[in-house]
């Protein structure tokens, strides 16, 4: 059989630096992706400076760093920021740049509903903003609670107004990519990639996409509604009882919302471990459906942020129940990407660690969320730290650290450059480090009964346990730094990476690095779900010799 060695990668230059009209007008879902991410991280970067400045103003008692006003203007900001405009935006920068690739298509089904559903997504951001601007942003959280939004609690200012503006368009955007994701994977894959040849990453997007499509047309039909109650005089979420129909609609989409956050980064890890275990995935047929067991349960569960609301017992003894199910097919794919490893010829690369260190913070924050699903101790700790640790053990544990292990993964692939090793263990070991000591130690400031959304406090017995997590949280920001560097110095003058450093499973991998503009020359043959490790097996693709980095 006829030996193919694949080509070197195009040159740099022809690759990204284009003129700013292509990348303004480009439909080429690689571009595309790549605009995503750096919107996705330039939110990350904000967000973060939030939660700084939030962070020292809680460092030790009735401190004055910024007034009350601010303070729940910019707790407000950090949560919008980092749900909306950092996580769930690089995500889909991700899933745009590597699904038609890894499907072996040329583009997105849409190429320019998927450029529109990108520019909708800096409209969102600055709509937002704009409430600095404009007497002053949300200042109710990033739930933005009615009756704390409606005109007569919240007049001051046209903040809760562009807030309410900005998540509907970004609703709007979500739905876009969400349908052109699904006619993508269905209509567009190569000859042979059935579905159970579709790379776990691609079913996790899957899961994603019908879950936004679900829980995003409710999102914007509270926010229409609560604008009516704004702007028209209307009683939708005012009296009797009815903020609790704001909440039912706001968390109807609001926990699902952990999961599109999270799902992407359960493919990204479902990639990442059998890489650099040297062995298949364990189980998996089982992993895909543990991937829509997740789906369906996390429609069930909303109601458990609401359990200090006053609903009736049986009802709260269901959402009790469902949520100690979820964590059921949670388990089965953390028992198989332990059992992935096992007897493994495991590989401790930056991209193995990061995902370790989510294996090890995930955990945690399903065990406390175990707790938390309790109706009598989620009343005792709702309004307390322990939920604000537990939710940034869930959230950052399951985005964070996949988002970096998907990043060291992938930059090879996306700019033909590898990462800094050196400065990648720095990366690693100062965000585990940081994250760890900022919120394991929050849990008992909340068993110690400290109240969250509060901008100060008065007990001393409180300072040195907040001392601790606010160096901590500056230890976070100096690893983002370290990432930033790296990406920088890496992206211009990095290690040429070869098309496949990894010598990894997916048709990803059997292009070159960067991808040209349609992807493949020639689609190669698909005959598993891992479709490159077939090819080397076969003889018809033979890379050049890349050392796989320490």
């Amino acid at each position: 059989m006829a030996t193919t060695v694949l080509p070197r990668p195009k040159a740099y230059d022809d690759t990204f630096f284009k003129p700013i009209s292509l990348w303004l007008t480009t439909t080429d879902h690689k571009l595309i992706g790549i605009m995503y991410m750096v919107t996705g991280i330039l939110s990350f970067v904000i967000g973060g400076i939030f939660a700084l400045i939030v962070r020292l103003q809680l460092s030790q008692p009735n401190l004055k760093v910024i007034d009350p006003e601010t303070y729940n203007q910019l707790i407000s900001a950090h949560g919008v920021t980092m749900i909306f405009f950092f996580v769930t935006i690089f995500l889909t920068g991700i899933a745009n740049y590597m699904v038609p690739i890894m499907i072996g298509a040329r583009d997105m089904a849409f190429p320019r509903v998927n450029l529109l559903g990108f520019w909708l997504v800096p409209v969102s951001i600055l709509l937002y903003y704009s409430g600095f601007f404009t007497g002053g942003a949300l200042n109710a959280g990033w739930t933005g609670y009615a009756p704390l939004t409606e005109r007569a609690y919240n007049s001051h200012s046209l903040g809760v107004d562009f807030w309410a503006l900005s998540i509907i368009v970004w609703a709007i955007s979500g739905i876009m990519a969400s349908t052109n994701f699904l006619t993508t994977i269905v209509a567009l894959r190569a000859p042979g990639m059935k579905f159970s040849r579709l790379p776990l990453f691609v079913w996790a997007q899957i899961s994603t996409s019908i879950l936004l499509l679900v829980v995003g047309a409710p999102l914007a039909a509270a926010m229409i509604l609560l604008e009516f109650d704004r702007q028209l005089g209307t009683q939708f979420f005012t009296t009797a009882g009815r903020p609790v129909l704001y909440q039912h609609l706001f968390w109807f989409f609001g926990h699902p919302e952990v999961y599109i956050m999270i799902l992407p980064g359960f493919g990204m890890i479902s990639e990442v471990i059998p890489v650099f275990a040297r062995k298949p995935i364990f189980g998996y047929m089982s992993m895909v459906a543990a991937l829509f067991g997740i789906v369906f349960l996390s429609m069930t569960v909303w109601a458990h942020h609401m359990f200090t609301v006053g609903m009736n017992t049986y009802v709260e003894g269901f959402f009790m129940l469902m949520t100690m199910l979820i964590a059921v097919p949670t388990g089965i794919k953390f028992f198989n990407w332990i059992a992935t490893t096992w007897w493994g010829s495991v590989e401790f690369t930056v991209p193995m660690k990061f995902a370790f260190g989510f294996l090890a913070t995930f955990l945690i924050g399903g065990l406390t969320g175990i707790y938390l699903a309790s109706v009598p101790v989620d009343t005792q700790l709702h309004q307390s730290y322990y939920v604000v640790a537990h939710l940034h053990y869930v959230l950052f544990g399951g985005s964070v650290f996949t988002i970096m292990a998907g990043i060291y993964y992938w930059f090879p692939k996306i700019t033909g450059r590898m990462l800094g090793r050196v400065l990648g263990e720095w990366n690693f070991w100062t965000l585990f480090i940081g994250f760890n000591g900022t919120f394991l130690i929050m849990h008992t400031l909340g068993l110690e009964g400290m109240p969250r959304r509060i901008a100060t406090y008065a007990n001393p017995a409180w300072a040195a346990t907040n001392a601790i997590i606010t160096i901590s949280s500056f230890l976070i920001a100096i690893s983002v730094l370290l990432l930033l560097i790296n990406i920088v110095r890496s992206w211009s003058s990095g290690e040429i990476a070869g098309n496949d450093p990894w010598r990894a499973n997916t048709l990803e991998w059997a292009t070159t690095s960067p991808p040209p503009p349609y992807n493949f020359e020639r689609v190669p043959p698909v005959r598993s779900f891992m479709p490159l490790r077939d090819l080397r097996e076969s003889g018809e693709v033979v890379e050049e010799p890349t050392p796989v980095p320490a």
